[in-house]
């Protein structure tokens, strides 16, 4: 008889910590900040051509060379990816094309990047003014944000971090990240390039104020500056 009591006892404690375990996993995003993509990483080729469908002999939508005009690693961020029917070795990779209109996308051969998975990223909440960066599916970090005004507003969708900088022109606080996305406003620094970054006005938060960029409290920025590497996807919403 002790010895069935002294079992049941440490099945118990065993069933303890599986119930807090299941009771801590990270919940999964809602479907308005969930990102799926294949992966992000550099591009191993001098030149590709980006193309309208996996197929050499698509149209070509864009040439993206190896490195960018400042010498940086040119950085791509996959959305899909066509296998090899028999070997199951990837073919082709859906990646979003930056640069005007937002939102375009084309295939590159698979072989001209190379990728790593993504276990990041950020969601920019437009109507509510606020971001979150998820990692492994949890939020770790939320803050209050400054959005684009009326005629030069936050474009909405699914964008990256292109390039990362400490920035020289005051108005951008602390830190600066280069995104895929453009705004409307073409005259703005970069073609109208929309940045996230800090602030020097940190009242205008919570306000519609900038030419389309996404402006955070300087010790938000400074976080994520270390947390956040190029190729992070960036989803904007309207919400």
């Amino acid at each position: 008889m002790k010895a069935f009591v002294l079992l049941a006892v440490l099945v118990g404690l065993i069933a303890v910590p599986a119930a807090g375990a299941d009771a801590t996993a990270p919940s999964k995003p809602s479907a308005l900040a969930a990102v799926d993509v294949v992966g992000s990483g550099t591009i191993a080729w001098p030149s590709v051509a980006v193309r309208s469908q996996p197929s050499r002999k698509a149209s070509v939508l864009k040439t993206m060379t190896q490195f960018r005009p400042d010498f940086r690693p040119r950085v791509v961020l996959a959305l899909e990816q066509r296998t090899d029917a028999e070997t199951g070795e990837p073919t082709w990779l859906r990646i979003t094309i930056p640069g005007r209109p937002n939102g375009r996308s084309g295939w590159i051969p698979a072989a001209s990047a190379t990728l790593k998975p993504v276990d990041r990223w950020l969601v920019i909440y437009r109507g509510a003014r606020k971001f979150e960066f998820y990692v492994n599916g949890k939020v770790v970090r939320s803050g209050r944000i400054a959005i684009g005004k009326k005629g030069t507003e936050t474009p909405t969708g699914l964008f990256y971090v292109q390039a990362k900088f400490d920035p020289s022109w005051e108005v951008l606080g602390a830190y600066a990240f280069e995104t895929s996305g453009y705004s409307k406003l073409s005259d703005w620094p970069g073609g109208g390039v929309v940045g996230v970054h800090g602030t020097n006005a940190p009242e205008l938060i919570g306000q519609a104020v900038s030419h389309g960029c996404v402006r955070l409290l300087n010790k938000d920025i400074q976080y994520l500056r270390s947390v956040v590497p190029v190729g992070t996807p960036i989803k904007i919403v309207a919400a």
